[in-house]
């Protein structure tokens, strides 16, 4: 587990090609031990060779297909942080360094001596984001300034960077087109699923509810209608569905 405080900048020095690639990482970061997690640009991976001013890491086919990391540059520089200690200060919020989906840089503005970045992200992200909560962008926490209405043609959403973070990562440099990982809040992450567990299980209840007093009715020889209780239900049903953003 990690905050989204970069601890320092690393530089990717050497990867290996195939399925499972062997990475370099070239870095102050220390002592690292074996076996430990850093978070590598949001991707957390685990330290497997200590070298001479860095570490040896593998990056397996689901990290190269989902983050940006297959495609960096040899000498590219990259955002680290060490799995938080027992403890510890939670400074950003909680970040796993599991990425849930690359985004793309819109815009970037100034504002006065901070940096506004629009991020266009996976429409199947956009449930998960909402004013004032939390993203994770290339491993660096931030806050959620402004998202796009449901319904709209492209998910996007709206993060400040303030002078320490523009300092700190490497945020400010992104331009229009760059790509990043991204990965959303957990905690909005399982209450999306418990909605939509809730509203599974309300569908399931109501067929069940509908079967029976469809059972019921056939055997007092009546008629079967959407209207009276059985309207009740449906509206019932839609209103769960709708609340756990089937629509």
């Amino acid at each position: 587990m990690f905050t989204g405080l970069v601890e320092t900048i690393g530089i990717l020095r050497r990867r290996s090609g195939g399925a499972v690639a062997r990475a370099l990482v070239e870095t102050s970061l220390g002592p690292l031990t074996l076996g430990e997690s850093v978070s590598v640009n949001g991707a957390c991976l685990t330290v497997d060779r200590i070298a001479p001013g860095g570490f040896e890491c593998d990056m397996s086919s689901e990290t190269l297909g989902r983050t940006t990391l297959g495609a960096l540059q040899i000498g590219a520089r990259v955002h680290l942080e060490r799995a938080t200690p027992l403890g510890a200060r939670m400074g950003g919020h909680v970040v796993l360094g599991h990425v849930d989906g690359l985004g793309r840089v819109v815009e970037q503005s100034r504002a006065g001596d901070a940096v506004r970045l629009r991020v266009s992200a996976p429409d199947e992200l956009a449930r998960f984001l909402a004013p004032k909560g939390s993203i994770a962008i290339d491993g660096a926490s931030l806050t959620l300034n402004d998202v796009s209405t449901p319904g709209s043609a492209e998910t996007w959403f709206d993060v400040m960077l303030v002078p320490h973070t523009i300092g700190r990562t490497l945020l400010g440099e992104l331009r229009p087109g760059a790509a990043v990982n991204l990965e959303v809040d957990v905690l909005a992450r399982y209450v999306a699923r418990t909605l939509q567990v809730a509203s599974l299980a309300g569908l399931q209840s109501f067929s069940s509810r509908d079967a029976r007093d469809g059972d019921a009715s056939a055997e007092r020889g009546e008629e079967r209608g959407n209207t009276g209780e059985h309207a009740d239900h449906d509206e019932r049903l839609l209103a769960k569905l709708r609340a756990g953003g089937f629509w």
